[in-house]
């Protein structure tokens, strides 16, 4: 039975503030909104005299200067990292000369794929290919501290490097950008993989978690329907794209036109690269055909 996707846009960032979430989960949100960030990136201070922080965000210096405060009189051994986008990774560096910290993620930045040729990376910009981690953790590796143990779920879709972050015994999962409760994350190639994205939500399905706290936004109180929902939200998409193919629209422009006729116009250009990630893994399943490599400006029909 399929599930309703139901956003919840209700979050107060309290920027500058850390706010007691979870036992031994506190959240510090950067005051750097967007169409792509709600409210701005969250960071997470995990532990009690001695703590692992997890996403430091983009080198802010009030968001430095506020985690710093956070952090006083609190031992930090690790800095954990979902992924490579500059409003998650940046500060890391700067948070691990303040500290000698480690930092830890899934790997350094790269693309799900390569590049077509005459193809450039809309996103480049975005990513922190600076960031290279201490330790590059396994998928399901555990990385203990001072009363606190974090599992790492490897979850590519939004990023090829993308991770999640279990909190042992606790039903806690910090999701990042791979399940937010205020909107679907963007998947965006040649960075983003659908097939990828999909499958890591199969991934986490097959858990029993009580609760996730994203990379933007509030928690999603209910993971387990929230991802069936997600995926049958995903799903959708994909028929629509199906759908306009077969009403005789060949380009991807025109397609977004009808599929996001009501999303914000200043996310049209994120949502052509939706559609375009849905038609890479459809002409990669047979079920769509185009000259040559998927691409934005590619001519599209049924197989």
């Amino acid at each position: 039975m399929a599930e309703d996707l139901t956003f919840d846009m209700e979050f107060s960032p309290a920027y500058g503030t850390p706010v007691p979430i979870a036992d031994g989960v506190e959240r510090l949100t950067v005051n750097n909104p967007s169409p792509f960030t709600f409210h701005g990136t969250n960071t997470y201070i995990v532990g009690g005299s001695s703590v692992a922080v997890i996403d430091p965000g983009p080198d802010n210096e009030a968001h430095f200067q506020a985690l710093m405060a956070a952090l006083e009189g609190r031992d930090v051994t690790h800095i954990f990292v979902s992924h490579t986008h500059r409003d998650h990774s940046p500060l890391a560096r700067r948070l691990k000369e303040a500290t000698g910290a480690v930092t830890v993620a899934e790997g350094p930045h790269r693309a799900a794929r390569p590049l077509h040729a005459g193809e450039t990376n809309p996103f480049a910009e975005s990513a922190d290919v600076d960031f290279i981690p201490d330790i590059a953790v396994a998928d399901g590796q555990t990385i203990e501290g001072d009363g606190w143990a974090l599992s790492a779920l490897h979850t590519p879709g939004h990023t090829a490097n993308h991770a999640a972050f279990a909190l042992e015994g606790s039903g806690v999962v910090f999701s990042a950008d791979h399940v937010m409760a205020w909107a679907t994350t963007i998947v965006a190639p040649p960075d983003g993989s659908m097939a990828d994205f999909m499958a890591s939500v199969d991934k986490l399905l097959e858990r029993d978690d009580k609760i996730f706290f994203p990379g933007h936004g509030g928690p999603v109180k209910e993971p387990t329907s929230f991802l069936r929902g997600l995926r049958t939200h995903r799903r959708m998409r994909e028929r629509a794209v199906l759908e306009r193919i077969r009403a005789g629209d060949r380009l991807i422009p025109d397609m977004v036109k009808v599929i996001y006729a009501s999303t914000d116009p200043r996310l049209h250009g994120a949502a052509a690269l939706s559609v375009l990630a849905h038609l890479e893994d459809l002409v990669e399943k047979g079920r769509v055909v185009t000259e040559g490599p998927a691409s934005l400006a590619g001519t599209y029909w049924l197989a």
